[in-house]
């Protein structure tokens, strides 16, 4: 090393050069799982305010026959025939036109419906909405400016009080004949 001149020393070993610190990813959860999430919420149907959801018959779309189900639906087009909602709710949007008959928990009409509606908990006509026919629920609700021609049967089944001789009306009990005892 003493007698060697600078150019002639050992050149094979390059000088050493730091090497940069690279900090480790971010732990984050797997992207497949990631996106299934997001699909997913983006899938879900609209939910009314009690949350169950609620399908939707579009303004241009005619159906007839009959239409059946477990889940709350609006009518926005027009339907022929019978629908039947046991435990749900219909609510005939402002263009529908329905002619059929209604069997539901609820039933509020902002459209025209021709036909025969029985609703276990209520009725609703909004101020627009035009029905003719029966209506036999437990509650009704016609606003001014609705148009209603049919009769309307006030039906408490969900009562639990046995019907006496006092439910009748004052006519029906006197022409009633008395029970001799």
């Amino acid at each position: 090393m003493w007698g060697k001149k600078p150019e002639q020393q050992d050149q094979s070993v390059p000088p050493a050069i730091p090497e940069p610190k690279i900090a480790p990813p971010p732990k984050t959860a797997p992207a497949t799982m990631e996106a299934t999430k997001m699909s997913t919420d983006a899938l879900r149907p609209s939910a009314t305010s009690s949350g169950s959801a609620t399908a939707r018959l579009g303004p241009s779309l005619h159906v007839k026959g009959e239409i059946t189900g477990h889940e709350d639906l609006l009518v926005d087009g027009s339907v022929e025939g019978l629908i039947q909602l046991e435990d749900r709710k219909l609510t005939v949007g402002a263009s529908a036109k329905v002619t059929a008959d209604v069997i539901a928990r609820e039933v509020v009409v902002y459209g025209s419906v021709k036909g025969n509606l029985r609703a276990k908990d209520r009725i609703e006509i909004k101020k627009d909405g035009s029905v003719v026919g029966d209506l036999t629920t437990a509650r009704i609700m016609i606003e001014d400016g609705a148009y209603f021609k049919g009769s309307i049967e006030i039906d408490k089944t969900g009562d639990a009080a046995p019907h006496t001789d006092l439910d009748k009306p004052a006519y029906a009990r006197a022409a009633t004949p008395a029970s001799k005892s």
